[in-house]
């Protein structure tokens, strides 16, 4: 009687660009050297910078059959310009990657191998780093809600410490385990997707235009009773926010337009319509105190130029993107 061998999973990896640079071809480069079969949807909102043209000109003829570029002409946000990508994935297993995280040849076959083990998980992520290789803010949380956000913005969590009832809903100072565990969010740079799952999920909400889509993608990955699972001995690069550098002011405005949508939409029924009012209002009060605070950063980093002085602590730079990086694998 003949072997059967097992088919090999494939997966298509989705890439929102706007204005990525040379990272963006770092980026695909290192999806095309994967261990498992990788097409790749690159969804382009409308960039003014040469990273398209870039891209097109290092890519092999035989890299041109996997790789497809949509051009979408202006900025449609990040979930439009996904969900145009992802309507065109067949693939067992699809990644939304953003174009500044840089993949090692194993972490498509490694992720697909846990998926594979957990048939009960949705979507999954790895750990993300830093350059440095410290664990990313996001990369695992737990649901922001209202009172979870109210407790980190009021540093609640390091006055009263060890109470479940005041925990920052960010899990970065946390041991990692040992092993896959589930968890409530993920960090939309890198999510592992199972394609039947999104079949019944549905596609990312396009009304947020940047931030917060892809909480709401976990919830409603949740709600339709999939795991999520984090899966800590799997780790990519992220040089985070690249893309976003050129105008944070606009960044930070629809960050903000995404947690208001976020907490009204799957929220308002648990807290009464006067307290989501407050909510609301602390929002975009945090939205301007954040402006002022980057005015004044602004402001001091300008004088301090003009007197040859070191960057205002916290500005000095990471890296160039496009240098020649090391990132170890767990």
């Amino acid at each position: 009687m003949p072997t059967i061998t097992k088919r090999t999973k494939s997966v298509c990896a989705v890439v929102v660009n706007y204005n990525g640079g040379a990272t963006l071809t770092e980026c695909v480069r290192a999806l095309l050297a994967s261990t498992v079969p990788v097409g790749i949807v690159v969804s382009d909102n409308g960039s003014q910078d040469d990273s398209i043209s870039y891209l097109r000109a290092s890519l092999e003829d035989t890299d041109t059959l996997r790789v497809s570029v949509l051009e979408n002409g202006k900025n449609l946000g990040f979930a439009k310009a996904n969900n145009i990508a992802l309507a065109r994935c067949r693939n067992d297993y699809v990644l939304v990657l953003n174009p500044d995280c840089i993949v090692e040849p194993d972490t498509l076959e490694r992720m697909t191998e846990v998926m594979e083990q957990h048939p009960e998980a949705g979507m999954a992520s790895c750990l993300v780093v830093n350059p440095d290789g410290s664990e990313q803010v996001g990369c695992r949380r737990l649901v922001p809600t209202p009172w979870r956000s109210l407790v980190r913005v009021l540093h609640l969590h390091k006055i009263i410490k060890n109470h479940p009832r005041f925990r920052s809903f960010m899990m970065t100072d946390l041991p990692l385990p040992r092993a896959p565990e589930p968890v409530e969010a993920i960090s939309g740079a890198f999510m592992f997707a199972r394609r039947e799952a999104l079949a019944t999920v549905g596609l990312m909400d396009d009304n947020y235009f940047l931030h917060c889509e892809d909480l709401d993608w976990c919830m409603r990955f949740r709600q339709a009773g999939w795991k999520i699972l984090f899966v800590p001995q799997v780790r990519v690069m992220h040089w985070k926010g690249l893309s976003i550098k050129a105008n944070p002011l606009r960044c930070e405005y629809h960050k903000h337009c995404g947690m208001v949508r976020f907490y009204k939409k799957f929220f308002r029924h648990q807290y009464p319509g006067a307290l989501m009012i407050l909510v609301v209002m602390a929002v975009w009060l945090r939205f301007f105190a954040k402006i002022g605070w980057m005015m004044v950063r602004k402001f001091l980093r300008l004088r301090n130029s003009g007197r040859g002085a070191t960057p205002y602590p916290g500005e000095q730079a990471q890296g160039v993107p496009g240098e020649k990086r090391v990132v170890t694998s767990a």
